[in-house]
C-alpha cells in the first residue's frame, strides 16, 4: 500500500480531535462537501459544485448548534467574520537566539485602532460587550472571543492570532479595496522615499537601510511598517537593482538562504571585545554599560560617539556590509577568532563616520545608527518587529509598482543576455527547513528526468521521500531512511533505496499554480509526470466528508507506519496552496491528536534556548528530561518548542528565570556536544505534560540508554514532534515519567515491533 500523506502541519488547540473538525459525538457532522483526500469521487457539474461550496469557517464545533437560518446568514459574510481567534502556538523550528529586552505586545484593541486608520471612511461599529453577537453582526470586525482552554485568557491574544485576524479583515472586499488603494497611492507617489536618492547605479548606502530600520523601529503599526519597507525596496529597484538581494537578506537578518547553512557564530563576549578595541574603551566599562542599557547595539553607539576620528573612512554600503559580515561568518582555521574581531572592528570603525553630530541613545531608540544595527545583526536579533513575512509582502508590493513604472520599456541587450545565461537544466531537492539535500539523494537526481513527461519544462513539487523495499515492493519504516549518509553520497554506494511520493504541485512551466484548486493541481500533476514503479508515485488519497470513512482512512495510515492524514479543501478559493501559512483549509490529523490514542509523558525542564523573531523576549524552546530512579539522574529526551501560547511563554520565562543556574548539575545526563547545549540551565523543579507522535532513537539524547533499547548503547530515546500540554503543578521532579517507562513506550510502538530493530531519529526536531 502506498503511503498516506504525512507532511508537517499545524493544528490549533481547539482542533485536536476529528470530532471537533466534523461534528460532536452523537451529532451529524456538518456539511463539508469540499474536504479532499482523493480523486475517486465522480466529477460534479459546475452547478452542483457551486451549490456545495461551503466556507471552511463552518467546519468547527463551537459548543452549541446554530439554526439553519443563522448558518445561511453566516455563509454570506466574509471568511473572517465568524471565525474565533484562539491562542495558537508560535512555531520555532530552529535553534533560537537569546532575548535581551522585552518589547510590549500589542493588544487586540490596538490592532483594531490601527486598522481604523486605514479604513478612514468606514464608521466604527458600536460595541456592546454585554450583548451576545448575532449572525447579522458577524460581518463586522472579528472579535477575540474566549474559547474553553486551560492555556487561554481573554486578554492574552497572541501575535499569531492578531496576524490571522488582520489577514481575515483584509480579505473583506471593502477593507481590502481601501488598503490596496492606500498602499498603491503611497507607492506610486513621488518624493516620499525614506532616504534621499543616491546616484543611480552606485551601491545602496547602508545609512539608507538604517534610516528605514529606524522608522520601522519607531512604530508598531503593521501597515506603516509595510509602507516603509515597500518604499525603500522600490527605491533600491529603481536606482541599484543589483543590490536588491543583499538588501533583502539584511532586512530579514540573514546572510544567505537557510539551505546554505551560513551562520555568524559570534558570541556576546567577542562583540564586546571588538567594540572595546575599536573605541579604546575597556572591556569592564563596556560590560557595565551593557548591564545598565541592556542593548549591546546602543552600547556600541555610546562608545562610538565618544571616539574622535582623524580621517573619515568611506561610507558603508549595503553590499559592503553584507560582504564584510559574510567574510566574518566564513572565517575558519587557526586564528579565526582574531580575524573575526578584525572584521567587526573594520565595520564599526566606518559606522556613523559621516553622521552629523553626537548620537543621543535616549532619543528615538538611538536613531538610524549604523553601529547599532551592525551589532544587532551580529547578535542575531535586529529587534525591529519586522517579520520575514512582512518583508516578502513588501517586496511583492514594491515589485508590482516598479514593474508598472517600467511598463512599455524595451529590454536592453544586456538584460536579454543575462536572461539567457540563466537558462540551464538543474534539479534540486530541499527539505521543509530549506536545507539543500541534493547531495544526499544523488540517486533521485539521476532518475528524476525519467519521471517527467514531454512538455514539462520547469516545476516545483511538494513530495516526500520514503525508504523502499524493492523486493517486497512496499514502504519501509520511516527510520530506515535516516540511516542513509548525509554527505559525500555516491549513487552506486546507496544501500537504502528510496521512492518519491508526490502530493502537490506549486509551479509548472514558468507559471505558479498555487492559486488553482487542489483538484486542478492534481490534474496538472498527473499530466506533467509519469509514475515509475519503485521510484516515483502519487501519494494515496481519497475524497470524503463522512467522519466514519475518514476515521477508517486514518486507521489505515497509522497501520502503514504513517503519521496520519492531511485534510485539504478540494475546490473553491479556499483550496489554493498557501506556503508557510497556518490555515483551517489544511488540517493535519495525527494519531496523537485523537482522544484515546497515544500516551502523554510528564517530563522535567532542565534548560532553555533563547527565542528569536516573535519569541525574542522569551525562551523559544526547552530541553526536557525523564527521571531514572535507579541512578537518581535526569536523562534528556527532547527539545520542545510547540504547543505554547505567547502568554504561556511569558509566564514560563518569568517562572524559570528565577531558578537559572550557571552550569548543569552533575546528575544531568545530557549530550556533551556544544551545539546541543541549551543557553540557560535550570534547577530540576518543574514538570510538564507532553504529547508526542512517536519515539525514536537519537545519539543526541540519553533517555533509556541503560535500558537496552540500543544494542550499541550509543543512542537514547527521543520524542518526535513533541507538543506541550500543561504544567503539572501536582508533581515533583522525581515523580516524572521514568526512563524505564519511556523505554517500554518505545518498544510497544508498532513500527519498532514490526521492524524488530532500533529506530533512528528524524532529520528535524519540531
Amino acid at each position: 500500500m502506498a503511503p498516506k500523506q504525512a507532511t508537517l502541519g499545524y493544528v490549533k488547540p481547539t482542533q485536536r480531535t476529528i470530532g471537533k473538525f466534523f461534528g460532536a459525538k452523537g451529532e451529524p457532522p456538518r456539511q463539508q462537501t469540499k474536504l479532499s483526500f482523493a480523486s475517486k469521487a465522480a466529477k460534479k457539474t459546475e452547478a452542483e459544485a457551486e451549490s456545495e461550496d461551503t466556507p471552511m469557517d463552518d467546519v468547527k464545533s463551537e459548543g452549541s448548534s446554530s439554526p439553519p437560518s443563522a448558518s445561511k446568514k453566516r455563509r454570506r459574510t466574509a471568511n473572517g467574520a465568524t471565525s474565533k481567534a484562539t491562542a495558537e502556538p508560535a512555531e520555532n523550528e530552529d535553534d533560537d537566539v537569546g532575548p535581551v529586552a522585552k518589547r510590549p505586545r500589542r493588544s487586540r484593541v490596538k490592532i483594531e485602532d490601527d486598522e481604523d486608520e486605514v479604513m478612514e471612511d468606514k464608521p466604527k461599529p458600536e460595541t456592546k460587550p454585554t450583548k451576545p453577537s448575532s449572525p447579522k453582526k458577524s460581518s463586522k470586525e472579528p472579535e477575540v472571543k474566549e474559547e474553553s482552554s486551560e492555556e487561554e485568557e481573554p486578554a492574552s491574544t497572541s501575535t499569531s492570532e492578531v496576524e490571522d485576524a488582520d489577514a481575515e479583515d483584509d480579505e473583506k472586499p471593502e477593507v481590502a479595496a481601501k488598503v490596496r488603494a492606500k498602499v498603491q497611492t503611497q507607492l506610486k507617489s513621488k518624493g516620499k522615499d525614506p532616504y534621499p536618492d543616491w546616484k543611480p547605479g552606485t551601491p545602496v548606502p547602508y545609512a539608507a537601510l538604517c534610516k528605514t530600520f529606524s522608522l520601522i523601529e519607531m512604530t508598531t503599526k503593521r501597515l506603516v511598517i509595510m509602507e516603509h519597507c515597500s518604499l525603500f525596496l522600490r527605491q533600491v529597484m529603481r536606482l541599484t537593482p543589483e543590490d536588491l538581494l543583499p538588501t533583502v537578506l539584511l532586512m530579514i537578518n540573514k546572510l544567505a538562504p537557510d539551505y546554505a547553512g551560513i551562520e555568524l557564530g559570534i558570541g556576546e563576549s567577542l562583540i564586546m571585545k571588538a567594540i572595546g578595541e575599536t573605541t579604546g574603551r575597556s572591556l569592564q566599562v563596556i560590560k557595565a554599560d551593557q548591564k545598565e542599557i541592556g542593548d549591546l547595539g546602543l552600547v556600541a553607539v555610546k562608545s562610538r560617539s565618544t571616539q574622535p576620528t582623524m580621517f573619515k573612512p568611506k561610507p558603508l554600503t549595503v553590499k559592503g556590509v553584507h560582504q564584510g559580515l559574510m567574510s566574518i561568518a566564513t572565517v575558519t582555521g587557526n586564528g579565526a577568532q582574531g580575524r573575526k574581531i578584525d572584521g567587526i572592528k573594520k565595520l564599526l570603525s566606518a559606522a556613523d563616520a559621516h553622521g552629523t553630530g553626537k548620537i543621543d541613545i535616549t532619543k528615538d531608540k538611538g536613531g538610524p545608527s549604523e553601529a547599532k544595527y551592525i551589532v544587532r545583526f551580529l547578535e542575531g536579533k535586529l529587534r525591529l518587529g519586522l517579520a520575514e513575512k512582512t518583508v516578502l509582502v513588501s517586496l511583492a508590493q514594491a515589485a508590482v509598482c516598479h514593474e508598472a513604472e517600467l511598463k512599455g520599456q524595451v529590454p536592453s541587450t544586456s538584460d536579454m543576455e543575462k536572461g539567457e545565461a540563466m537558462l540551464k537544466t538543474v534539479y534540486s531537492i530541499f527539505s521543509r527547513n530549506s536545507e539543500d539535500l541534493s547531495k544526499k539523494y544523488p540517486d533521485v537526481i539521476a532518475k528524476l528526468h525519467t519521471w517527467i513527461k514531454e512538455g514539462t519544462q520547469s516545476f516545483v513539487l511538494d513530495c516526500e521521500t520514503v525508504a523502499w523495499d524493492i523486493v517486497e515492493k512496499k514502504v519501509l519504516p520511516f527510520q530506515q531512511l535516516m540511516t542513509r549518509k548525509r554527505k559525500d553520497v555516491r549513487a552506486e554506494d546507496v544501500k537504502v533505496k528510496v521512492c518519491v511520493f508526490a502530493f502537490d504541485l506549486l509551479y509548472l512551466n514558468g507559471e505558479p499554480v498555487v492559486r488553482k484548486s487542489l483538484r486542478e493541481r492534481r490534474e496538472l500533476l498527473s499530466e506533467a509526470f509519469v509514475p515509475v514503479e519503485g521510484e516515483f508515485a502519487f501519494a494515496t488519497f481519497m475524497n470524503g466528508q463522512e467522519l466514519e470513512e475518514i476515521q477508517v482512512f486514518l486507521d489505515e495510515s497509522v497501520k502503514a507506519s504513517c503519521e496520519g492524514l492531511m485534510v485539504k479543501m478540494l475546490d473553491g478559493t479556499e483550496s489554493g496552496y498557501e506556503p508557510s501559512k497556518r490555515s483551517r483549509n489544511w488540517l493535519k490529523i495525527k494519531k496523537d491528536y485523537l482522544s484515546g490514542v497515544g500516551d502523554s509523558l510528564d517530563l522535567v525542564v532542565l534548560g532553555a534556548y533563547y527565542g528569536k523573531g516573535k519569541r525574542t523576549s522569551v525562551y523559544g524552546a526547552f530541553l526536557l528530561a525523564c527521571y531514572n530512579p535507579s541512578t537518581e539522574t535526569y536523562e534528556t529526551v527532547c527539545n520542545i518548542g510547540t504547543g505554547f501560547s505567547e502568554q504561556v511563554l511569558e509566564d514560563l520565562h518569568k517562572q524559570l528565570s528565577a531558578i537559572t543556574i550557571d552550569r548543569p548539575k552533575p546528575f544531568y545526563s545530557h549530550s556533551s556536544g556544544g551545539q546541543h547545549q541549551p543557553d540557560v540551565w535550570f534547577e530540576p523543579r518543574y514538570v510538564w505534560e507532553v504529547k508526542t507522535a512517536d519515539l525514536t532513537l537519537s545519539p543526541r539524547y540519553k533517555a533509556g540508554c541503560k535500558e537496552g533499547v540500543d544494542p550499541a548503547g550509543d543512542k537514547g530515546i527521543s520524542l518526535r514532534f513533541p507538543r506541550f500540554i500543561r504544567v503539572r503543578d501536582d508533581k515533583k521532579a522525581d515523580e516524572a515519567t521514568s526512563s524505564r517507562q519511556v523505554a517500554e513506550m518505545y518498544r510497544k510502538q508498532e513500527s519498532v515491533a514490526k521492524n524488530k530493530g532500533p529506530a533512528v531519529d528524524d532529520d528535524f526536531e519540531y
